[in-house]
């Protein structure tokens, strides 16, 4: 009961700031004033607010800033131990800086780490929680531009990305974190710089612990833009998760841009029932998730489970088994990667459905703006086939999907399960798979589950691999890089071929797209395409593995 109720008050608390937050963040995209610390901001890089981007431009934008960033990250891991708040650690090995680089760039935030014994405070604060805010508001942008190519007509242009990340990160990231950061503080989190501080526990031993910004950054991590912690644990440590109400407050953080941004699209096109069918899709594909994830965790299908009574291996007792599979749940259909529990231990069914929720593209409602314009990119294709069924040329919010469009959705939903596939065969093709802790279909999951997380920009790991190695390092970086930007620069190109289109009035054989039935047949698209592509993967690990 306590687990439902953990569940239906999160949904009841979505459910309510669906409007307004939806309509704050659709005034902050779609309005023509700018603050002063904005306009300060557009002096300092050179920016026109007022000059509109081609898709090209908008794509090239995107593309630079990315690059500009991984390489400052880099050069900042490389030359920890000669900055200021280093706390006396060595710089990171070249191929451990690139993966680290490329995975906060990228929002994926993969750690190949432990975070408390490796990085210093200030490479925390001014390198990857700098990633954790830019980062995001990339994804967001990326979708704003892909809901004006629909909302616009006959229009070569998808407004500024240099405006949309300012605004975005200055009115829509921050001012949440920082409520958020001062709620976690009075929670018992930990919010210091000292650095290496001793502190008598309440039996009066002495513990040497490594202060530093943990409250801040679990406030942004919980935004669903980062998969890694302070501590290696993650939000298993105290300091970072220390209550049952806290993991709720984290689950809410992490769904609450993502299931808002629906009403953004409504907005933006002119049609708010459009959003409500779009959010419909995201709410059906969670909910069922989290129903089996907590219950196959509850039943506890395996041997040693069933022995004991509970599947309670690698959980913490102050969360339970309803609060760590719903956690897993959540944090595997958003991009964020954050865990409370240890997912290597969770039962052969139970830990294939992370796996499943990144393999839907993770739309349910998948990262910040990564989640919409996924989906969005799976409604081109349900009009699509919705369209060869009756013979007529697709249409979706009056613009038509031809070949061009088509051609550019399957290229994007084709990416991710390349990389997928492809990284896990060369793991085992050269022999890497050998640093899995496991052998068998255990030892698949494991790899299968590292480059599934790496390509959907997740961050999550089963964590019984070792993957800080020059080999594993390098291809997960490449996942995480091609995984996010060559959809990025598809879902632009969709963009800039939509809103070059004029707006095609409905008559009597335009499917609606608001309707249940549209509804259920992108959920049914969604969950085919996935079956067809991650079924035979998924024979061999997980279920081969529950099966035994």
């Amino acid at each position: 009961m306590a687990g439902w109720l953990f569940v239906i008050t999160l949904v009841l608390a979505l459910v309510a700031v669906y409007k307004p937050f939806g309509d704050y963040m659709y005034r902050v995209v779609s309005g023509n004033r700018d603050t002063a610390v904005e306009r300060g901001v557009y002096r300092l890089v050179g920016v026109d607010r007022d000059a509109e981007q081609t898709w090209g431009v908008y794509a090239r934008s995107v593309l630079a800033f990315s690059a500009v960033s991984i390489l400052f990250l880099y050069a900042v891991l490389r030359l920890q131990d000669k900055l200021w708040l280093s706390l006396g650690f060595d710089p990171l090995p070249g191929h451990l800086a690139w993966n680290t680089a490329v995975s906060f760039t990228t929002n994926t935030n993969w750690q190949a780490y432990s975070g408390e014994s490796t990085m210093g405070h200030l490479v925390q604060m001014a390198g990857l929680a700098v990633q954790n805010f830019v980062s995001a508001s990339v994804g967001i942008a990326v979708a704003v531009a892909l809901v004006r190519g629909f909302a616009v007509r006959k229009s070569a242009t998808l407004g500024n990305f240099w405006v949309d990340l300012t605004r975005i990160t200055l009115r829509v990231l921050l001012p949440i974190c920082v409520v958020a950061a001062m709620i976690f503080m009075a929670a018992g989190m930990v919010q210091n710089l000292s650095g290496g501080v001793d502190v008598t526990t309440l039996t009066g031993a002495t513990q040497h612990i490594t202060g530093g910004p943990v409250a801040s950054q679990e406030a942004i991590k919980e935004l669903g833009t980062n998969g890694g912690g302070f501590y290696n644990v993650n939000a298993a440590h105290p300091f970072e998760n220390p209550t049952t109400w806290t993991n709720w407050i984290q689950l809410f953080l992490i769904l609450v841009i993502p299931f808002s941004l629906p009403r953004v699209f409504g907005r933006m096109v002119g049609q708010n029932r459009q959003g409500y069918a779009i959010a419909a899709v995201m709410a059906i594909l969670a909910v069922a998730s989290i129903a089996l994830t907590v219950g196959f965790e509850v039943h506890g299908a395996g041997t040693v489970p069933q022995a004991v009574g509970a599947a309670m291996e690698g959980k913490e007792t102050r969360f339970g088994i309803p609060n760590s599979a719903t956690y897993a749940a959540v944090t595997t259909l958003t991009s964020t990667g954050s865990v409370n529990s240890f997912h290597d231990s969770y039962t052969a069914p139970g830990g294939m459905m992370p796996m499943i929720n990144m393999m839907l593209g993770e739309v349910a409602p998948g990262g910040v703006g990564a989640g919409l314009y996924g989906l969005l990119i799976l409604a081109v294709i349900t009009v699509f086939v919705a369209g060869l069924m009756v013979g007529r040329t697709p249409e979706y919010l009056g613009k038509k999907i031809g070949a061009r469009e088509m051609k550019i959705a399957s290229s994007y939903f084709l990416i991710t399960p390349a990389l997928v596939l492809v990284g896990t065969a060369a793991a085992f093709a050269t022999g890497n798979n050998a640093t899995a802790l496991n052998v068998g279909p255990h030892g698949l999951s494991e790899v299968l589950y590292a480059f599934t997380s790496a390509a959907n920009n997740n961050g999550s790991a089963f964590a019984g691999i070792t993957v800080n190695t020059p080999w594993w390092d390098t291809a997960l970086g490449l996942a995480m890089l091609l995984g996010r930007f060559l959809p990025i620069v598809l879902v632009l190109a969709l963009a800039g071929s939509l809103a070059r289109q004029k707006i095609t009035p409905e008559s009597e054989g335009t499917l609606p797209t608001h309707q249940p039935l549209f509804v259920g047949m992108v959920v049914g698209v969604t969950v085919v395409l996935v079956a067809l592509t991650f079924l035979p993967a998924l024979a061999l690990g997980p279920i081969a593995e529950g099966l035994s």
